[in-house]
């Protein structure tokens, strides 16, 4: 994403009313029924007190840095419930927190002995208290808003107390409100198209609210609970420990479908290619899903108004298995002709998150080289398969193995890996997607627990790319990423380029709550996982990645989010240590030619219109993010919307000079915030949006690339320097194909 598109997304999210902030997904009822409106007051289940209780011993006994359950935790898992909850202040009061003030120091008891009613008791009242105050916005929304009166709105509530009393909560909701007209207002919209919008808004969020049921009320209790102990540590639900598994090996059973709610529908967002959907040439991108049966005869069940993930798991499945949509086709209306469709489910390949790679041409000074990328969104790997020992279980190193090769043929002389914004995944693939890059050694130091070090590497001999390369990283490339840049680094092996890296320096394992667990019937109760932190990794130099990250040998300028995303943004985040090194050998030194890099990469950027772009981009979005509170009066904000627009126009302008586009696309009329929410809008408009923002220019990679063009010179330029930069003296012959092709076909387990 552009900061361009970063910038105008910010503007219109940071002016959305974040009126219900639900729970994450759980799982539907036990016999595959929706969930319909909430009866109140939600209660917690027999297998929801086991699994709260079963997770406490596993915290307390076996955390990496366990803590006692006790009223000092308690006091931390209140406030981070509440947080979760109610973050922005817009549905409690201060009566209300008086009223809970005694729970602060009972949620350790409600744990041990089982009893949640507490924790309940404040999420009933926040559904109650969210529906109600959807219901008070749609009644404003009847009278309208005095658009000349002169007051303000502070629409960042983070620090803000809860309102006083009634009062002065339908006064902040009036401005909220009115705040969600004025958006639409300027955005050229009548007063009568305005109340139509967002009446059926605040409706829809009222339906999302009242589908809350006991299992997300349980989720967000005991995601408070896990992230209090430390920032990693979570519970998963039955439902997301699915989806995270999901995520993990990229694949799953089902019909090749990406899905996303639409008003009352259930729309067709991406047909996943090779899948069920996609073969059978019946299913398309917009098609809304109005019932779905199982097998080849099973009853038609209506899913309008479902939630989503009720909708998904009724189509996924087991592989080889009939289910049959009923769809409602795009291009029809909401009357149009129902058409039905049956598809036998597959293993499906979730491809988006796979290893990619592209070639950039870089023409300088009348040289021409090919530099390859390799974007890795994550370190995946497909742990169940590779127990199983299917040889082409899915893992980001075998993927990545296979890029290299490609990249060779097509002739590149240096590679970038490209990290930005990958937040880590399997230790085990970070270690051995290292080992594609060096011959052999150690990558990375684990300290359990009990203090006990133990160091994991490569152990195979070979390369699978010998030549220059570099890791280009941003705030977001946290965990694995950083395991895997802090090796290349302490090596010498490549170049680190970017920004300071997240900061995150601890291992988590899985915990399946059900292999402890025993329903009286016989049955083992559905109990969910616990991703808890069991050790902290350390770099091969001693050092630790924990709070201060991995800072590149060539920074790129920082976007000013580091207070506010981080590892050093947590207040009860593990504080950074260091250890004894590793025992290992840089392979080469980068020093040497390092401020020669430097310099011509500030000349270069000091008269690039492409990276003045960005960094004036930059500094709009940091002036757009450090704003709290905006104007509800109607002539002051045309004004305020008047210069952002031009403001706008020079960027889109200055976009095409460039390089021919506007940055995010060739729509000249394209506004600064249309007053809309993301599923407002049509599904065509979304996705060229995030087409248009996927294909714009990138001048960070770009400028990557460049810097590794301008090694591959000095290389080719002096011998000696080849000598101290390149890995192992650049004596280390090329890799040969059978070595590269068995670390391709099967990385070393650790």
């Amino acid at each position: 994403m552009t900061l361009r598109t970063t910038f105008a997304l910010l503007l219109a999210l940071s002016l959305t009313s974040a009126h219900a902030q639900t729970a994450a997904p759980a799982a539907p009822a036990a016999d595959g029924s929706p969930r319909k409106a909430s009866s109140l007051p939600l209660k917690p289940q027999p297998n929801q007190l086991d699994a709260a209780q079963l997770s406490a011993r596993f915290l307390t006994r076996f955390h990496y840095d366990a803590k006692p359950l006790d009223d000092a935790m308690s006091a931390r898992i209140y406030k981070a419930y509440f947080d979760a909850l109610d973050g922005e202040k817009v549905f409690f009061t201060q009566a209300d927190m008086a009223k809970f003030a005694p729970l602060k120091t009972q949620f350790d008891d409600a744990i041990w002995n089982k009893d949640l009613s507490g924790p309940f008791s404040v999420f009933n009242l926040y559904v109650q208290r969210a529906i109600d105050r959807m219901s008070y916005a749609r009644v404003l929304l009847k009278q309208g808003f005095d658009l000349s009166k002169e007051e303000s709105y502070g629409f960042d509530r983070k620090h803000a107390d809860w309102p006083k009393d009634q009062a002065a909560l339908d006064d902040l909701w009036r401005k909220r409100t009115k705040n969600d007209w004025l958006r639409l207002k300027l955005a050229g919209k009548s007063d009568d198209e305005i109340r139509k919008t967002l009446d059926k808004r605040y409706a829809g969020y009222i339906e999302r609210v009242r589908q809350l049921d006991g299992e997300d009320a349980f989720q967000s209790f005991m995601n408070a609970y896990a992230e209090s102990t430390d920032p990693h540590t979570d519970y998963l639900g039955p439902r997301t420990a699915e989806n995270f598994d999901i995520a993990m090996k990229l694949s799953l059973e089902g019909i090749g479908a990406v899905l996303q709610a639409r008003e009352e529908y259930t729309q067709i967002r991406e047909i996943v290619p090779g899948g069920p959907a996609a073969k059978s040439g019946k299913v398309h991108v917009g098609d809304r899903i109005v019932a779905i049966g199982q097998g080849a005869d099973g009853p038609m069940v209506d899913v309008i108004g479902w939630r989503l993930d009720d909708v998904v798991s009724k189509i996924r499945g087991n592989k080889d298995t009939t289910v049959r949509l009923e769809i409602l086709p795009a291009e029809a209306g909401l009357d149009g002709k129902h058409e039905q469709v049956s598809l036998v489910r597959k293993k499906v390949s979730v491809e988006e998150q796979a290893a990619k790679k592209k070639v950039i041409q870089i023409n300088d000074a009348g040289v021409t080289r090919k530099i390859g990328v390799i974007e890795l969104p994550t370190f995946y790997s497909d742990f169940g398969a590779r127990r199983e020992g299917d040889k082409d279980f899915k893992s980001a190193t075998r993927d990545v193995a296979k890029l290299l090769g490609e990249l060779k043929g097509e002739g590149v002389e240096g590679v970038v890996m490209d990290l930005r914004n990958n937040g880590g995944g399997s230790l085990a693939e970070a270690n051995e997607l290292t080992g594609l890059f060096i011959d052999q050694g150690p990558v990375v130091q684990v300290r359990d627990s009990r203090g006990q070090v133990e160091v994991q590497g490569d152990d195979e001999a070979g390369l699978a790319w010998s030549g220059p390369m570099a890791v280009l990283v941003n705030r977001g490339s946290a965990s694995a990423s950083e395991i895997f840049s802090a090796a290349i680094q302490d090596y010498g092996r490549g170049l680190i380029v970017g920004t300071p890296t997240f900061g995150k320096g601890t291992v988590q394992n899985l915990v399946d709550l059900d292999r402890f667990a025993q329903g009286g019937d016989g049955e083992k109760p559905q109990l969910g996982e616990l991703k808890m932190t069991i050790a902290e990794f350390f770099r091969i130099n001693g050092g630790s990645t924990q709070m201060k990250g991995v800072t590149p040998d060539i920074g790129f300028p920082k976007n000013g989010d580091e207070k506010d995303f981080g590892e050093s943004s947590y207040d009860n985040a593990l504080p950074w240590t260091q250890i004894a090194p590793a025992q290992y050998q840089p392979v080469a030194n980068l020093k040497a030619y390092l401020p020669q890099l430097e310099t011509r990469h500030e000349a270069r950027v000091a008269t690039a219109p492409g990276w003045k772009l960005m960094l004036d981009e930059l500094a709009q979005y940091r002036t757009m993010r450090d704003k709290t509170s905006i104007s509800l009066n109607l002539a002051q904000r045309q004004a305020e919307r008047k210069q952002l627009d031009a403001l706008q126009a020079e960027f889109r302008a200055r976009h095409k000079a460039i390089d021919g586009t506007n940055g995010d696309g060739d729509d000249n009329d394209a506004q600064l915030d249309d007053g809309l929410n993301a599923n407002e809008r049509s599904l065509k408009d979304e996705l060229k949006q995030e087409k248009d923002a996927k294909n714009a220019r990138d001048p960070q990679l770009q400028e990557t690339a460049h810097i590794l063009f301008d090694a591959i010179g000095l290389i080719k330029a002096d011998p000696k320097l080849a000598a101290e930069v390149l890995p192992y003296g650049g004596k280390f012959s090329e890799t040969t194909a059978a070595v590269a092709a068995e670390k391709a076909a099967a990385p070393a387990g650790h």
